[in-house]
């Protein structure tokens, strides 16, 4: 089938920058794309990177569709590199029929995100009055002593049977993670994401390393871990399958190329999977959304409770309290961001 493909970039603030431990972000790039058939169906799709989670640039992204040209057909756009992850899910996203989805479930759960350092414990009392009962707490930002040290604090600040997800981003070092893993033993810690990472400077025994102190740390404490940043690249969600992971996959559907195959290799292989945002727009949410209300596992609380993010409200998702209805997903149009660009 042919189309004529349009895309347009956006650069949108945060209404207040993101600390985590790549370090400060304060606004978010990207690109919206267009595709319309000769029937004149006319579908969308979102190329986010984050190019230190192992993606393509914005600028590579607009390079291959200026490549591509105004009229592309499916070869075309299959035949497009592995490493233009993002890219390649957008123009998925665009080329599928959403009135053919079905959703596995009316509703989910969302897990409330929680400010770093002592600032979340200004948050979890409101945030448990609005019915939240799963909270992420993004560590590996400050001083690691001083964040040990508030665990319990945060811990303790928690609605009874709820339970806390730590975020490291990867930053910490073998002896770190072990210290953080002894003392969440009898926490309630429903998971640590993501405790180390091996950089892109690294080589790759020396990435094999990291690999392997993530398996031995999986397999020597009791508190689950999460893999989050080690998914992203071709390939890397079936060489963990293959490596017999234990633990979860912290899935973003748009930093996949190929989220479908992906999702159904985990799917097959039983895996626990937690989806989560990887701060787009609502046109790139939207679709990841969609990923997750199809899903046929066990349903765990979304990582999208990021919202309000945008100072350009129009850009940001659907509202995300406790629970997020699928058809707050499905009333999405993307049409209107797409105008907003123009």
């Amino acid at each position: 089938m042919s189309y004529r493909l349009q895309f347009r970039r956006y650069r949108l603030p945060f209404r207040a920058p993101l600390r985590t431990a790549h370090g400060r972000w304060a606004e978010r790039e990207g690109l919206l794309v267009q595709l319309a058939n000769a029937a004149g169906v006319t579908g969308y799709g979102e190329a986010a990177p984050i190019p230190w989670f192992g993606t393509e640039t914005v600028d590579e992204a607009v390079a291959a569709c200026r490549d591509l040209g105004e009229i592309v057909d499916d070869a075309r756009l299959d035949a497009l590199p592995a490493r233009l992850v993002c890219l390649r899910n957008a123009l998925a996203a665009a080329r599928t029929d959403h009135a053919k989805l079905t959703p596995a479930h009316p509703h989910l759960g969302m897990a409330a995100l929680l400010p770093v350092g002592r600032a979340a414990l200004t948050q979890i009392a409101a945030k448990a009055e609005a019915g939240f009962r799963v909270f992420k707490w993004k560590v590996g930002v400050g001083d690691a002593k001083d964040e040990l040290g508030l665990l319990d604090d945060v811990c303790g600040a928690l609605p009874g049977g709820a339970k806390l997800r730590l975020d490291a981003n990867g930053a910490w070092d073998r002896r770190q993670a072990e210290r953080w893993l002894e003392r969440c033993a009898d926490r309630p810690v429903e998971f640590v994401e993501q405790p180390c990472l091996a950089q892109p400077t690294d080589s790759a025994a020396q990435a094999r390393k990291v690999d392997d102190l993530l398996l031995g740390l999986a397999g020597d404490y009791p508190t689950p871990l999460a893999l989050d940043e080690s998914l992203n690249g071709e390939g890397a969600v079936e060489r963990w399958l293959r490596a017999g992971w234990p633990g979860v996959f912290v899935v973003k559907p748009a930093l996949l190329g190929d989220a479908k195959a992906t999702l159904a290799r985990l799917a097959l292989a039983k895996a626990a999977v937690v989806f989560s945002s990887a701060l787009e727009t609502r046109v790139g949410a939207q679709a990841a959304l969609r990923a997750a209300f199809a899903w046929p596992g066990e349903p765990r609380a979304l990582g999208f409770g990021v919202w309000p993010l945008f100072v350009d409200g129009r850009f940001d998702g659907p509202y995300t309290g406790p629970f997020l209805h699928w058809e707050d997903v499905a009333r999405i149009n993307p049409e209107v961001l797409w105008n907003a660009l123009g």
